[in-house]
């Protein structure tokens, strides 16, 4: 029988309520995103062009993120994510229309992306510090585990489905997907109440105001800066953006010069590890993790390292290595991540949240580009393989030194969060603040 309090519970409905509409809009998103990549591939054959999007993509979240995370803690948030869902179909809609007249061009298809980046780096913002507000803390793994099960389960299905819908219709009727799922994201919107976190200000005569934008971006700077366990997190998670997301890039020559393969066999390896984010994200939404989170997802840390230094070990002639390689690999994913970030909505401040999610993720994408632009000569040099080595072996060392931290294992209680709060916030009490932004 279901409690009120249970995951599955009454009050646990409207976050269901909502978090289903946005797993249909992102479906809708990430199909329409594949069809514009084939779109590019088809028209230019140009790696430079791809390349391009991909940049285009990822700068919103890299260079604007901590701005957009200041905005997220001081606007409505129920309101910023109705905002960025419908200005993100809106602009999908525009791309439909130059599509339908025949006047596309490769900067429209950038602009449009870049738009899309931006929307999505303020709902991303806004639905993970909306989570820590309509969900119990007990629960949080196992959103979380549901969360990373999603993501898995979405990059199983949205390049088959964009492939067969590009088969079927034309561009601009593709593009429409984008634009009717997103109601099922935005709908939602106007009929479930989102707490808002409680707001710190400062009491000058008898007016209630709040700290200007540049004084709240400093004050979320000091608060990560300031809390010696969350600032080590975020330079792991650094590090292994850096080590990690070139093997995904090399994983063709992987597969092509190693284990002398063929688009079927990189397909099978794509499919078992999206297959075992599934189970992986299951397993954790179920069962919920370890007692000790830091535990859980630092033994999942040692399972990834493990996958990728195996990647790299495997001898050409045992491809079915390779496969249980990545299938470990995909179930350790959502181990790691879903704790982690169950800490974080837990031990950081409501009204610091949206800046702390999104400076920890701009720091850790701004990895990625880094990382891709050292591996390409390293492996040329040394070998494909050499990099799986590396990369799995430094990362298998960072979970066995992150489960010795007395540091880490301070993020399992509450008291550590509340200190780090009260130390950050004379900052944002220095001086009188200016009115508040109501958007």
């Amino acid at each position: 029988m279901q409690t009120k309090n249970s995951l599955m519970g009454r009050s646990m409905r409207p976050f269901w309520f909502l978090w289903s509409g946005q797993a249909i809009s992102l479906l809708g998103s990430q199909v329409v995103q594949f069809a514009l990549i084939w779109w590019l591939t088809q028209q230019t054959g140009s790696a430079r062009v791809l390349a391009g999007a991909t940049l285009v993509g990822m700068l919103p979240q890299i260079v604007l993120g901590p701005f957009v995370g200041v905005l997220v803690d001081r606007w409505n948030r129920r309101l910023i994510m109705l905002v960025a869902d419908s200005l993100t179909a809106a602009a999908t809609l525009l791309l439909v229309f130059l599509f339908a007249s025949g006047v596309v061009q490769v900067w429209h298809i950038y602009l449009i992306m870049f738009a899309r980046s931006l929307g999505g780096a303020f709902h991303f913002s806004s639905m993970a510090s909306s989570t820590t507000l309509m969900v119990a803390k007990e629960h949080l793994p196992r959103v979380q585990g549901f969360n990373q099960m999603l993501q898995g389960g979405m990059n199983i299905a949205s390049a088959p489905l964009g492939a067969l819908m590009l088969s079927l219709w034309p561009m601009q009727q593709v593009l429409m997907l984008d634009v009717i799922t997103a109601l099922f994201a935005v709908i939602p919107l106007f009929f479930i109440a989102i707490p808002q976190p409680v707001k710190k200000v400062s009491e000058v005569g008898a007016a209630a105001v709040k700290p200007s934008f540049f004084r709240e971006l400093r004050a979320g700077l000091a608060y990560v800066w300031h809390w010696p366990a969350l600032m080590l997190l975020m330079a792991m998670a650094m590090s292994i953006n850096f080590l990690l997301t070139p093997t995904s890039s090399l994983t063709p020559l992987l597969v092509t010069q190693h284990f002398q393969g063929t688009a079927w066999h990189l397909g099978g390896l794509e499919a078992v590890w999206g297959i075992g984010v599934i189970i992986g994200g299951l397993g954790l939404g179920v069962w919920g993790g370890f007692r000790s989170k830091i535990v859980t997802s630092m033994t999942g840390l040692l399972f990834i390292g493990l996958g990728v230094a195996a990647m790299g070990l495997a001898p050409s002639h045992m491809f079915p290595l390779a496969l249980v390689s990545m299938a470990v690999l995909g179930i350790a994913i959502p181990m790691t991540n879903g704790p982690i970030f169950a800490i974080f909505q837990s031990q950081v401040a409501p009204e610091m949240q949206g800046r702390v999610f999104s400076l920890i993720g701009s720091l850790s994408a701004a990895m990625a580009p880094l990382g891709l632009l050292i591996a390409g000569p390293v492996a040329d040099a040394l070998g494909i393989r050499f990099w799986y080595v590396l990369g799995g072996g430094v990362t298998l060392l960072m979970g066995m030194v992150g489960l010795t931290l007395p540091l880490l294992r301070q993020l399992d209680g509450d008291k550590e969060a509340q200190e780090k709060e009260n130390a950050a916030a004379p900052l944002s009490s220095e001086e009188p603040a200016e009115g508040m932004l109501i958007i």
